[in-house]
């Protein structure tokens, strides 16, 4: 715990402007961010005596290590600055609102050439309308199928488009008249535009004008006796009255306004959101977050709008926004709205008739969802604290493990040996955090030596970290015995710099899950820029699968390290044991509790992650080609090789003059191509096992 008079500004060194400040614990990570109009006064109130503060800002004070700021010219500058800063360090005491389900929307495809009518969930893209979020997805359905009766937009997938298009025959929807059937050219793309922006405009709330439009085509045709045509119009009228019954009438004046309410507690906070189109509720959506910061309202509020309207822009904002409490700095606030939709935005809390009325029923919501959050979560919560303290008891540790890491080796009798780690906190799984390795030093099954390996490198790493940001000020000596010297084949490979993260990584070896991840084994090391860094955390437990032999070497890896403050254990799979270094009797914790439960669901997580990651390197390999040895070769010259020739079999036996016929192929790659296929070794013929035939390779070079 830290002192924050050890790093509290002298006087004078802070500037009276607006800006943003950042709060960093001891590892460089940021854990706060907030914005101040005048920095100066905002920053000595997290400096005063202890006993006067909130209970939650004393644990962040003291958990930091540090504090700096940035100055920006205006107070609208500051809260653009402090969503970004949020959004990037995804800082522990800051408010961060989480959805309770991911909202289906009503989506329009207007960038592409036939527009399409569809569900979507996730990030909104570029280009393409939304309207709602809605609570169920089958809402969206039904409001389509009755829409299409008078607006037949495209709502099949592009293979379902493209499978038309070739027969000349469309889907049912076409045959039914509730597609134009565009694929098969009964429209022209304008046309069929036309009617997604006519689509558009409806659910945009501008209903009033079609029904007229539709009843004034019934009463002519009925005129002009074309009554099959003025009954099928007047089913249209009907049909879009009951597509608009499904969004109930809120405020008679056609208003576009977002209404947002907030139920809180002292531990958490519920907040809902009305999104009201044409004076009609198109979407309702809801957020539930842990008061981890001392927030009040107006601050919930704030932290609600960034939430809301950081990534939106144009109609996505509203010209209304109706809340509960105004922000700290309404007018900061509402020009910062104003920027993301381009014109006025009205931030106001509503004082009488049916936009109170409307602010009631939301509020209604929120305390409701508050409820039925808690209603869920207390069972959970309970649960998940006593199997941390039973783990803790069954293990003898001092304190409760709120960060545990499990290693998991998997291999295919021998063969793509690869190694998991997978993050628990606070008993929950942190994705986010967990890592991948390839076994370097050494070829061949050994669980054990894999599982020294695996930990020695991760924590090696630590170390590293530590010594790097200044924790350390020499390494101190290792405790345990001291490893001997490695050679060249057993020696872990060089370090790596992962763009963009500031942090080092362990070798190539180590694959961190997501894309984007590859080592720049060039790039230099970077400052400590906040980010959550790759291995310079360490947990309270370790864990790993298997038993006492992986434990041995578990242990001897952070022995060897120097590490002593760690515990270790392993669960074997057969009778579920927790093994502890040096007893030679497991810890048999009872097939009720909860801290086995919680062990077994961390190993198994650690075995789901490693699995995967073998079967993906065991496909990459199987689909290998010597091709792939070609320096500069793509993808699709090598399928126009192999369509050329027929199989890489024929490929092999060509000259360099007819690899030269193949569109694209130059004499210097046909050159390489044909060296990469001489020098490669020849492939095992495969064999019938039931007929003991030797199967020949098909045309893409495999077996068949």
């Amino acid at each position: 715990m830290a002192d924050p008079s050890s790093y509290r500004p002298k006087p004078g060194q802070i500037p009276d402007s607006p800006g943003v400040y950042r709060f960093r614990d001891e590892h460089r990570r940021v854990i706060y961010v907030g914005k101040a109009k005048n920095l100066r006064q905002r920053l000595a109130n997290y400096f005063q005596d202890l006993a006067a503060l909130h209970p939650r800002t004393r644990t962040m004070v003291t958990t930091a290590a540090s504090v700096e700021w940035t100055v920006v010219s205006t107070e609208v500058e500051a809260l653009q600055l402090e969503y970004s800063w949020i959004k990037e360090f995804d800082p522990r005491f800051n408010v961060k609102y989480r959805d309770d389900k991911s909202y289906p929307y009503l989506a329009v495809t207007l960038n592409e050439e036939f527009p399409r009518v569809q569900v979507m969930r996730g990030a909104k893209k570029k280009g393409v309308r939304y309207f709602g979020p809605y609570g169920h997805a089958w809402a969206i359905r039904e409001t389509v199928d009755l829409m299409l009766r008078v607006f037949p937009v495209r709502t099949c997938s592009a293979g379902v488009f493209k499978n038309a298009a070739r027969t000349g025959r469309p889907c049912l929807l076409g045959y039914i008249g509730k597609c134009s059937a565009p694929c098969v050219g009964r429209v022209t793309p304008e046309e069929h535009r036309e009617l997604a922006d006519d689509f558009c405009d409806f659910m945009a709330g501008r209903t009033g004008t079609y029904i007229r439009r539709l009843e004034k085509d019934m009463m002519a045709a009925a005129e002009e006796m074309e009554y099959e045509r003025a009954a099928r119009l007047r089913d249209d009228v009907e049909a879009l009255k009951r597509a608009m019954e499904k969004s109930a009438v809120v405020l008679a004046d056609a208003t576009d306004a977002d209404l947002i309410a907030v139920a809180e507690d002292e531990l958490e906070a519920a907040v809902q959101i009305f999104h009201v189109r044409g004076g009609r509720v198109r979407g309702q959506r809801g957020w539930v977050t842990d008061k981890v910061e001392n927030v009040d309202t107006p601050g919930l509020v704030e932290h609600a709008l960034q939430q809301l309207y950081g990534e939106e822009t144009g109609d996505s904002v509203p010209k209304e926004v109706l809340v509960p409490a105004l922000p700290e700095d309404p007018d900061a606030v509402s020009q910062w709205l104003a920027g993301r939709r381009g014109s006025q935005v009205s931030l106001r809390i509503p004082q009488r008739g049916d936009k109170k009325d409307l602010m009631a029923t939301v509020q209604r919501n929120a305390l409701q969802a508050l409820g039925l959050h808690k209603t869920k979560r207390a069972s959970d919560l309970t649960t998940r604290s006593r199997a941390l303290e039973e783990i803790a008891e069954a293990l003898g540790l001092d304190t409760a493990p709120l960060r545990i890491e499990c290693f998991d080796i998997s291999h295919l009798q021998g063969d793509d040996v690869v190694a998991s780690m997978v993050v628990f906190e606070d008993g929950l799984a942190r994705k986010s955090e967990y890592r991948r390795f390839q076994i370097k030093g050494f070829e061949g099954q050994d669980d054990v030596r894999s599982m020294h390996e695996v930990i020695g490198r991760r924590f090696k790493r630590y170390l590293q970290e530590k010594e790097r940001t200044g924790e350390w000020e020499e390494t101190p000596a290792p405790t345990g015995p001291v490893p001997a010297p490695q050679d060249a084949a057993t020696a872990p490979g060089p370090d790596a710099i992962v763009p963009g993260l500031g942090a080092t990584v362990p070798d190539p070896g180590a694959i961190a899950p997501g894309p984007g991840t590859a080592p720049d084994l060039d790039a230099e090391p970077r400052e400590d820029d906040g980010r959550p860094k790759r291995f310079a955390y360490p947990p309270q437990l370790v864990v790993v699968d298997g038993g006492q032999p992986q434990v041995a070497a578990a242990k001897r890896a952070l022995d060897e390290l120097g590490i002593d403050d760690i515990a270790v254990c392993g669960l074997a799979k057969r009778l579920e044991e927790v093994w502890l270094p040096d007893d030679d009797d497991p810890v048999v914790l009872p097939r009720s509790s909860e801290g086995l439960y919680l062990l077994q669901r961390v190993r198994d997580e650690a075995h789901r992650f490693a699995i995967t990651y073998q079967r993906a390197k065991r496909a990459k390999r199987i689909r290998s080609s010597p091709l792939d040895a070609v320096a500069g070769l793509g993808e699709t010259r090598k399928q126009a090789l192999i369509k050329h020739f027929g199989s890489v079999k024929k490929l092999k036996q060509a000259t360099i003059d007819e690899i030269c016929e193949v569109p694209g192929i130059g004499r210097r790659t046909a050159e390489s191509v044909a060296v990469a296929l001489a020098s490669a070794a020849p492939a095992t013929p495969a064999v019938n096992t039931a007929t003991g035939e030797i199967i020949e390779e098909d045309d893409g070079g495999s077996t068949t």
